[in-house]
């Protein structure tokens, strides 16, 4: 799931990440995506069984990502604002932070 706060005086969404953890079997997720030049960013656990990952990026643009579970599992986040594909076989979220989305 995303979440994104858009500021009326900056040029830039927080944009949260969210991954819930199913079962004990899933012991880790990170965030990977252009905006981070697909090097996985860590997410940390909450107590209400949630992963989450805050990140600020800026206004107006489109991003690709995806998951990363327990450092070997692919998965897309059923709440991107679109998908494309990504010429490995299968396709990778699209996070748009322009305010009309």
């Amino acid at each position: 799931m995303i979440k994104k706060r858009f500021f009326k005086t900056k040029d830039e969404v927080e944009v949260t990440f969210e991954w819930p953890q199913a079962d004990s079997m899933t012991e880790t997720v990170a965030v990977s995506g252009d905006f981070t030049q697909w090097q996985a960013t860590p997410m940390k656990l909450n107590k209400k069984k949630i992963f989450s990952l805050k990140l600020r990026l800026p206004k107006g643009g489109q991003y690709q990502f995806r998951y990363l579970i327990n450092g070997s599992t692919w998965e897309n986040d059923p709440g991107a604002d679109d998908y494309i594909h990504n010429g490995f076989g299968s396709d990778n979220g699209l996070l748009s932070t322009h305010s009309d989305h």
